[in-house]
């Protein structure tokens, strides 16, 4: 498979926060030396092999999952379906060594990394190569003259368009109305992607497979209730 040219991200606006909260334990700061580089995905090779053949495990589909906070999610799925490879994006290093200490422990083989922005990776993927993304609770930017730096957006859609195949399901979650309304309007008048949604439920009830996530436990307990949004590649 060899990746057809992507268009750029709009203005390549960082769009999330800060990398780092603290020093990392002597424990922690071992897995980011040893585990990270056999984990780590280099997105200038990513189309020079199948993706399935950057999992040590075998894998049928690969699957992305962009922001993954505390790994909750990404260490669920990954247990959950060892048939499929998943590559998770994280710039918060804290996140990083989350996911590193959870595969290492569970002997996960169905994981790959990049602790870093997720543009690079969905420039260097081939084309109609992934069967899922997920975008849970993105950074929100919710002051006016920071909505810019809202990841999803046109261009981005027209890059995950790129690397979906047909019938790919991406799934979108937020606590934030103003993010909905974002995402909104972006994926519904794009041609490539289709709401899911029949009524209110749909948007409120969580995936069947969800285990929730430290972030849906806070936005409930300051009184925000999280929209699960679903779209598919058409």
């Amino acid at each position: 498979m060899t990746a057809e040219p992507a268009p750029p991200l709009h203005d390549e606006l960082r769009s999330f926060g800060r990398k780092r909260a603290r020093k990392p334990s002597p424990r922690q700061q071992s897995l980011w030396d040893g585990a990270l580089p056999r984990l780590r995905i280099d997105p200038a090779v990513l189309d020079a092999t199948p993706l399935t053949a950057l999992f040590s495990a075998p894998v049928t589909e690969v699957w992305l999952e962009i922001g993954f906070g505390g790994a909750e999610h990404l260490i669920h799925q990954a247990t959950l379906n060892p048939g499929v490879g998943l590559i998770g994006c994280e710039p918060f290093e804290d996140g990083v060594i989350k996911a590193l200490t959870a595969i290492e422990e569970r002997g996960l083989r169905n994981v790959r990394l990049h602790p870093d922005d997720v543009r690079p990776i969905l420039r260097g993927l081939p084309a109609a190569s992934l069967t899922k993304v997920f975008v849970l609770f993105p950074d929100p930017w919710p002051k006016a003259r920071h909505a810019k730096r809202r990841l999803v957006s046109k261009p981005f859609l027209d890059a995950l368009a790129r690397v979906m195949l047909l019938g790919a399901e991406l799934r979108i979650a937020t606590d934030i109305p103003a993010y909905a309304r974002t995402v909104l309007e972006a994926a519904i008048p794009h041609s490539a992607f289709s709401w899911t949604a029949t009524g209110p439920s749909s948007w409120r009830t969580p995936w069947p497979d969800w285990p929730g996530t430290r972030y849906e436990a806070k936005a409930l307990r300051e009184g925000r209730r999280p929209m699960f949004l679903t779209f598919l590649r058409v």
